[in-house]
């Protein structure tokens, strides 16, 4: 039981019952030691201003008259801990109406139930504490329930996937992992017949899928987890390259306090500071760079300090040509 919850069990005792509770009745009741009770007791006293008595005869513990309008402050979750509850109550919210509805209104009673240990209404919690999806891309219901059941039953599928980057529609074997939610949207970890090897898809890219009646492609749980978490953002692989990123004064204050990468290293030279951290893939690792300006400088490698310089320039030409054209019409 979580400190917390321990916490408001004693009071909603003590609360209810006019006759002193020894440390022992307590401890029975919530099935712990009477020496945990005697030191949330003491907590609940020193920290939380519970006005709770002792009775010299029985050595026991109540709440005096003024026990009755007496209320805990809000023990608030750790903000990880309010974060996933907030975004399944909204994930849950966001699901339509279906064969799980009747499933799925228990568990938003009990995650209401579970924000209220904050000492505060459900929908109080919701309403002044949000989580803001932001670039999430609509999926096709039908197409996620065959996809997810694929990855649940460990079964292959046959898809019709139209891919951004070539924006062309192949028809594939694929042998699916996991499930990846990421930046709000959902993606396809699978090996690939065609490409003979790991891809990610995007779901909602996902124009057709059936589920195959076959085995499974085995994969070493190692190796799936360094695909999708040792190189930079979604696009996965074997990290073969290093980049340094060097932020000036203006940001660095922000990207000190950030986690680009589990395996990052950082270090401050003077009000600068320095971000070094692996990718495969450089197409996400550049759009991120690129949301800086000219406040984060690449230092190497120089193949990728090459491609911003270069983005930087095509980006510079365009509002050139802008600049022109609005001359010549004056």
């Amino acid at each position: 039981m979580h400190d917390a919850e321990r916490i408001y069990q004693i009071h909603r005792i003590l609360q209810g019952t006019r006759a002193p509770l020894s440390a022992q009745e307590l401890a029975d009741r919530l099935e712990v030691s009477s020496r945990t009770i005697k030191r949330e007791i003491a907590f609940m006293r020193d920290r939380l201003g519970a006005p709770i008595d002792n009775d010299p005869a029985s050595r026991g513990y109540l709440y005096p008259d003024q026990g009755e309008t007496f209320e805990l402050p809000g023990l608030w979750f750790r903000a990880d801990e309010l974060h996933a509850l907030l975004a399944a109550s909204q994930l849950l919210e966001s699901v339509q109406p279906g064969l799980l509805s009747d499933h799925l209104r228990p568990l938003r009673r009990r995650i209401d139930q579970l924000l209220e240990k904050s000492g505060h209404s459900g929908d109080t919690v919701a309403s002044r504490v949000s989580v803001k999806h932001t670039q999430r891309r609509i999926v096709e219901p039908r197409h996620f329930d065959i996809v997810a059941g694929a990855v649940l039953k460990g079964s292959p599928l046959t898809i019709r996937y139209h891919g951004r980057g070539n924006d062309q529609i192949t028809e594939r074997t694929i042998h699916p992992y996991r499930l990846l939610h990421y930046r709000d949207n959902w993606y396809l970890i699978a090996w690939c017949e065609k490409a003979d090897a790991m891809r990610n898809f995007a779901v909602e890219r996902i124009s057709q899928a059936e589920s195959l009646d076959a085995p499974l492609r085995a994969i070493d749980a190692e190796e799936l987890d360094n695909h999708v978490d040792r190189a930079f953002g979604i696009f996965t692989g074997h990290p073969a390259h290093t980049a340094q990123l060097r932020f000036n004064a203006t940001r660095a204050r922000w990207i000190a306090d950030e986690i680009w990468h589990p395996d990052q290293r950082s270090e401050w030279q003077g009000d600068h500071y320095l971000l070094t951290l692996p990718y495969a893939d450089p197409t996400e690792l550049i759009l991120e760079i690129m949301r800086f300006g000219a406040d984060v400088e690449v230092l190497s490698p120089p193949e990728l300090r090459a491609l911003i310089a270069q983005r930087h320039r095509q980006a510079a030409g365009l509002y050139a040509a802008i600049e022109e054209e609005k001359e010549g019409q004056d």
